[in-house]
Parts: structure tokens; sequence; C-alpha cells
């Protein structure tokens, strides 16, 4: 695959963060040009460490795999792998395989590549909306508003420093940890759940794919934490190295990702310097609108 600019609209100077996220999710598509694949290009977030941010590369491949599903069909589910580090200062090239098209699921393989080799392999699934069952799980009650919890800007404004600086100022996500966040001090309770309150930093279009793929973007941010806060860890532990390994996601119901919504996390388990976590995420309202699972390398010293 290339990694030529063709068909990219460029990410716009202007950093205003909800600018850039739907800059993001913008994909070029080379004029419909296809091999076995329909291929979209996509921008790079730029990054403090130069390592494209795993939500982004998740947005930008399901933006990508519904481009090539029918309008009714709507993306329910995706497991994806990360495969290898992305490079944040180059553009994305995501190739689309239709798997299959039957009368109510359709399935997408999506790679998203860099210097020809895949960084990400996704395999997602639509359908055409439909009548059944229906229960969700309950959100949990006494949570406090995200009013009344300090912003992740508010939180690291004393911190001269690249990376406080980008969390501050230029995530497209506003964050709100319930309990005390692990930025840079580690937790005083070593208990294996998190939870967070997160919403766009400014208003979106109405599109709902728009939202859908924005919302699997921000759930890779926090999902990692109930396993340092098990074991009593902050993120900037001297020598502890953290990298997301594989990453699933069932869409329930509809939701908007400008509005405030909870993600509730926990790990099962940890073990052989990998740990397993698991969230909910309701809107304000108490609805169940997504379920996230994760599994993450992490090595301390």
């Amino acid at each position: 695959m290339t990694d030529t600019n063709a068909g990219l609209k460029v990410e716009a100077p202007a950093e205003d963060p909800t600018e850039v996220l739907i800059g993001l999710l913008d994909l070029g598509d080379f004029d419909g040009a296809r091999t076995n694949e329909d291929i979209f290009l996509g921008p790079s977030q730029k990054q403090p460490r130069h390592r494209v941010f795993g939500g982004q590369v998740l947005a930008q491949s399901m933006m990508a795999g519904m481009r090539t599903v029918e309008p009714d069909r709507v993306a329910h589910s995706m497991h994806g792998y990360f495969l290898r580090p992305g490079d944040a200062n180059k553009p994305i090239t995501f190739g689309v395989e239709r798997l299959r098209d039957g009368r109510s699921f359709s399935a997408r393989r999506v790679h998203a590549y860099q210097d020809g080799v895949p960084i990400l392999s996704m395999i997602a699934s639509f359908q055409v909306q439909d009548e059944g069952l229906d229960h969700q799980a309950t959100m949990p009650e006494g949570i406090p508003d995200p009013e009344s919890l300090p912003s992740t800007a508010e939180l690291l404004a004393q911190f001269d420093h690249p990376l406080a600086r980008h969390m501050s100022s230029e995530r497209p996500f506003d964050v709100r940890h319930i309990d005390p966040a692990l930025y840079v001090s580690p937790p005083n309770e070593h208990v294996a759940t998190n939870a967070v309150w997160m919403k766009t930093m400014g208003p979106l279009p109405d599109d709902p794919k728009l939202h859908l793929a924005a919302l699997a973007y921000a759930s890779d941010y926090t999902l990692l934490e109930p396993i340092l806060r098990k074991h009593g860890l902050a993120w900037m532990t001297p020598g502890m190295s953290v990298a997301s390994l594989d990453h699933a996601m069932w869409w329930h119901r509809p939701v908007r990702v400008d509005e405030w919504m909870l993600y509730v996390q926990e790990s099962p388990s940890a073990q052989g310097a990998r740990g397993l976590a698991t969230g909910r995420i309701f809107n304000r309202e108490g609805v169940h609108v997504a379920t996230v699972a994760q599994e993450g390398m992490i090595r301390i010293p």
C-alpha cells in the first residue's frame, strides 16, 4: 500500500480539538480506487511520543468500513488487533475487504497500513435495524455529576510538559475521573475498578456514524486504568511499559458523544504481563449505549 497524500484532506492547523477529531474521521477515498479492497486514506493526529493513538486508528477503521455498507446497515460490533506501533507523523492507508453482505448483516475486514504493513487488523459487523428482545445493565447510582469534577486541564495545569499540554488542550474529549486520576500519582485504594465521565470538547454534526466512530476513539482512553489501580500504579510510574494488544466493542443503542457519557470499567484478571479490562458506557439518562473489552501489555520494572 502507499502512504502518499492522494485524496487526503490535510488536518487543519487551527487547533480546535473538536475540529481536529472531525478532520481525522474525514477519510480520503482516492476517487473510488480499489483493488480487492476499498482504499481510503486518513491523517494522523500529532502526538508528543510520535505514536498513533490507538483510539484514532480504531475510529478511522470504523469510518472506512461504514463507507462500504448500505446506509441502513449500522455498525454493532468490531474486534481488532493492534499489530505494530503507528507513526503519528505519517498518514494511514485503510483497506476494506467486503467479506459478506447477507439479508440482515454485513461483515468487513479493515486493515490499517503504514509503510506497506498493517498496524491494525479489524473485523466489523453491520446490521439492518430490527426489533427483538431488549434489556440492559443498570447504570451505577451515587455517581457525582461531571460538572462537579475537575477536568484534565485543571489537573495538569501545573505541569509544563509536552505530554501534559497535549492531554490538557489537544485531546478532543473532556475526561473527568470519578476517583482521583492516575496521571501522576498512584491511587490510595487498590481496587480493579475505574469510572470516568467523558464527552467531546465541542458539538459534533448530527451524523450518527460520526458519533459511533468517535465513541470508538474515546473508548481507548482509560480502559486499562482498572489494572493500574488494582496494583497501585500511576501512568508516570518510572520504567513501566503499557500497550494495547486488542480491542473489542459492541454498540447497543444510539449515542451522542458531545453529551456526557459515563464509562464504568473493571479488570477481571491480570497475568503474564497482560491485563484484561472491560467497560460499559451509559448516557446521562442511564441508557446502556456500548460495551468494550481490551487486553493490554503491562510491564513494570
